[in-house]
This record gives structure tokens, C-alpha cells and sequence, in this order.
């Protein structure tokens, strides 16, 4: 599948910017570096073995004491690159949730 087919516009960046992925269960993390990120999800390039992400279920860390962190979702991995899915209270599985299930304040 071609990477450049993806719906959300997505930022590249010029200077790699590092995170770490670490495993829902805590068990695994990888060092990473940016590809690219959109609101919806980000392409990274791992380091390391890549046979841990078989999860799919994982933690993006964006900072060193891990206060700033996304949960996410693996949708494809190529090689050390992979793509991922930004997990919000809005989306379940890769679909949309009903907002029903968790309204908003205020949204009576």
C-alpha cells in the first residue's frame, strides 16, 4: 500500500524529532524517530527488532519523562517504519465511536 495515500494532511519534519514507543502491558519499548504526523496518526522509524509491535495495542512517549503521551493502534509496518493510529475516546478500533457513549459537557 502506498504511505502517500493517506487522507489526513500530514506535517514532515527537517529534523528528527524522537519519541518512544512503549507496549500497552509496559513489556517492550523502542527508541523512534518521526516520519511524518497528522491529528489522526504519525509514521515512524524504529530502532531496533520490530517483532514486539504484533501487539498493536501501544504508547507513543513524546517526552523523556513520558507526561506527554498518545495512546495508539498499529495499522501497517514496512520494514522499520510503521504506521500508527492515534487512539482517542472518538475512536475504537480504527472507527469512529458513537459520540453518544461519550458526551461532551454541556452537550444535554
Amino acid at each position: 500500500m502506498n504511505w502517500d495515500k493517506r487522507k489526513a494532511r500530514r506535517v514532515q519534519f527537517e529534523h528528527q524529532h524522537r519519541a518512544t514507543l512503549l507496549g500497552a502491558d509496559g513489556t517492550w519499548w523502542r527508541d523512534c524517530v518521526f516520519i511524518d504526523v497528522s491529528e489522526t496518526g504519525a509514521r515512524l522509524r524504529i530502532s531496533g527488532p520490530t517483532d514486539v509491535l504484533q501487539s498493536r495495542r501501544c504508547f507513543l512517549l513524546l517526552s523523556t519523562t513520558g507526561l506527554a503521551f498518545r495512546r495508539c493502534e498499529l495499522v501497517r509496518l514496512n520494514g522499520q517504519e510503521v504506521a500508527l493510529r492515534f487512539v482517542t475516546r472518538w475512536t475504537v478500533g480504527g472507527r469512529p465511536a458513537l459520540r453518544a457513549a461519550f458526551p461532551t459537557p454541556g452537550s444535554d
